[in-house]
């Protein structure tokens, strides 16, 4: 009944139109949508996804329809001739503007605007493989007088490459994507009560708000053309509009929370009516007050990381030596701890700024980029030599002119930014937290962080009773220091290997050429030093100069193919989920990423043992890993859905539960055993 409704609408706007302007049809042939179709890499690596654009651009005066059209219209129909293996999801669609046209309500496009649909590539293809791509698109467009049925051919062809992005597509599918409604992993409720419709969607009370309004994508329930009272009712908003049905549901929709920006909404049905408990006018301050709290214990944790511990330890035997009094002890505490902080805060910030500007990433996003693996790798070198002895990390002249501060400043720098690939418990939570709340918060959370990291200095150099503890000073401090070069070449080596996941083997020889190259250098600076002259400037320059020309070359290279390991898993994908959920499977879904030291060690201890395997086998539970080490999009954006700002993320979804269980970030077999 409803297609017959959507004909019978139009076919009489076309009646009054051929009858009151015959002058106005458009010539036969002509179109008024253009349509292109735009590829976001057009050399996509085999077995990874790519975007397509379906980029839209009404004429003057014209518009097309949304996915859900409204009283009138029909949507567009999409048919896609692919390769062998290839497939398309639905296209997603980004928020829609609202004509009233006689009574009539339409969600239409009267704007240029791009639909986005995720092309996947079979792995297997030979590189320089050919990939026509062929769309058949039958659509309804409207003026202000005359609705026209029309139809295009549009078509693009890939080649499987590297899968590299130019910089102007990056720009154009990024603005194109934050225009897509971003899903609320919240789910609401509504009821249906004397022809009144009422919908209750979790939202912050802190979270900002305006021109909201619910465009319905279930058709069953919502009288389109009705008004809408949208209220807000403490830590959710509350849509009442009249009725059309008594559906059973679920309701789904898109819920315009201003700015252009929306949220994809389900709602089952549930009691509305009356309050939710009311926020505190403050509520967001308790909030972000346990958020800095389990930032600052991740912050903690994290000083026992290989890469963090030796630079923790060579601070606290400057202290060792006794050649501080109070004042500049505590001077050298308030500079680490601002050097780690401000590190922190700048991360955070970039973070936030990245996130606003559409893109999906997190805690250590640097990580997901070849480059800044190299630039890492050579500095762990670089300190593990120093630690080890083969020479003396010299200091810029306006870091000798600031003292013993200088040095600390920049030491806590350097700490916070080598321990950004090591997360741990309270910092998923904490950091996800961040992400929803208000900026000044946000970045508050974010200190925490550093002011847990630097908490163990801090205490040194304010609590005399705590360096009297300390040893003696000694020739045992020389053997110590050499001692602490172990863990800083575990660091090395470990991100050696996540650089060979990410530029394969070709791109590990050449960061370990550009490492001995380094170690030249070095070795060459420390002999000058040894001889009581300065490090000597054309070694740092060298140094800077491989750097450059080690990171730059290995981002040229293709990336390589990596192999998903599991525990009898297989790669993860929301169609997968949803086709394992409606099996009534359970599943356990875990994100992860080569570069993160949580996740690599409770792959070890906890999933993928023979314990859990069994356990898993015995009640039939499927296992899904997110592989997040290159930064994909798609994944970042399901993390980000459950608050989190990276990985690890854990999730078990039982056989017919609404939400999947979030497990903690630290994981035993028993952990999982007990699901």
């Amino acid at each position: 009944m409803r297609a017959v409704h959507y004909l019978f609408v139009t076919i009489l706007a076309l009646l009054w139109a051929g009858a009151a302007q015959a002058d106005a049809l458009p010539a036969i042939g002509e179109r008024h949508l253009a349509m292109s179709l735009v590829a976001e890499s057009e050399t996509p690596a085999a077995g990874k996804d790519v975007t397509l654009a379906i980029d839209t651009k009404p004429e003057a005066g014209w518009h097309g329809y949304w996915q859900t059209t409204g009283d009138a219209g029909f949507p567009a129909d999409f048919t896609w001739t692919l390769p062998k293996g290839v497939t398309a999801s639905a296209p997603a669609y980004p928020l829609p503007g609202r004509l009233i046209v006689a009574g009539l309500m339409n969600y239409v496009f009267e704007k240029p605007y791009a639909l986005l649909v995720t092309l996947h590539v079979p792995a297997g293809l030979a590189a320089g493989t050919k990939l026509p791509v062929k769309l058949h698109a039958s659509y309804l467009v409207c003026s202000a007088s005359v609705c026209v049925p029309e139809t295009a051919d549009v078509a693009t062809e890939l080649t499987i490459g590297d899968g590299a992005i130019t910089p102007e597509n990056a720009a154009r599918f990024d603005a194109w994507r934050r225009a897509i409604p971003k899903p609320l992993d919240a789910a609401g409720t509504f009821e249906v009560k004397d022809a009144a419709l009422r919908i209750a969607v979790p939202y912050p009370a802190s979270a900002p708000l305006s021109d909201a309004y619910f465009y319905p994508i279930s058709t069953e329930l919502v009288d389109f053309a009705a008004p809408q009272t949208i209220t807000r009712d403490g830590d959710r908003i509350v849509i009442a509009t009249k009725a059309k049905g008594t559906g059973t549901g679920p309701l789904s929709g898109v819920l315009a929370i201003g700015g252009e920006q929306g949220l994809r909404v389900t709602a089952q049905p549930g009691a509305v009516a009356g309050s939710a408990p009311p926020a505190p006018a403050q509520g967001w301050l308790m909030a972000t007050l346990i958020a800095f709290a389990g930032a600052m214990l991740g912050g903690l944790i994290l000083n026992v990381m290989p890469c963090v511990f030796p630079i923790l330890s060579l601070k606290a035997l400057s202290l060792a030596r006794g050649h501080l009094d109070e004042r500049s002890a505590r001077a050298e505490a308030l500079a680490y701890t601002a050097g780690v902080v401000a590190v922190c805060v700048a991360l955070g910030g970039a973070i936030l700024a990245l996130r606003a500007g559409g893109s999906a990433v997190g805690w250590a996003f640097q990580l997901q980029d070849p480059r800044a693996i190299v630039v890492l790798l050579l500095l762990t070198v670089a300190l593990s030599l120093n630690l080890g002895g083969l020479f003396e990390i010299p200091t810029p002249q306006f870091v000798n002119k600031a003292g013993g501060a200088g040095g600390a400043f920049a030491t806590g720098a350097l700490a916070a930014f080598i321990a950004t690939p090591c997360t741990g418990p309270f910092m998923g939570a904490a950091l996800g937290a961040a992400l929803v709340l208000p900026w000044a918060a946000a970045l508050a959370v974010f200190a925490g962080l550093g002011l847990g990291l630097a908490l163990p200095f801090l205490a040194l150099g304010f609590v005399p009773a705590l360096r009297k503890m300390l040893p003696k000073p000694g020739n045992w401090m020389v053997t110590f220091r050499h001692v602490l070069s172990v863990p800083m070449w575990l660091t090395a080596i470990a991100l050696a290997w996540v650089l060979g996941r990410q530029a394969g083997v070709d791109g590990l020889t050449a960061a370990l050429i550009a490492a001995l190259a380094v170690g030249v250098l070095l070795w060459w600076g420390g002999a000058r030093q040894a001889k009581g002259k300065a490090f000597g400037a054309a070694a740092l320059i060298g140094i800077v100069a491989v750097a450059a020309f080690a990171s730059g070359s290995i981002a040229r290279l293709p990336k390589p193919e990596v192999a998903v390991a599991s525990a009898a898993g297989e790669p993860f994908s929301e169609d997968r989920l949803a086709q394992l959920r409606a099996q009534k499977r359970p599943v356990f879904a875990y994100f992860t990423a080569d570069w993160c030291l949580t996740c690599k060690v409770n792959e070890k201890a906890a999933i993928e043992t023979d314990a859990t395997r069994a356990a898993f086998r015995q009640k039939n539970v499927a296992v899904l890993v997110g592989d997040w080490t290159d930064g994909d999009a798609k994944l970042g954006r399901f993390i980000e859905a459950h608050n989190r700002a990276g990985v690890p993320l854990y999730l078990y979804y039982a056989p017919g539960a609404a939400e999947p269980q979030v497990l903690p970030q630290v994981l035993t077999p028993g952990t999982l055993a007990a699901l």
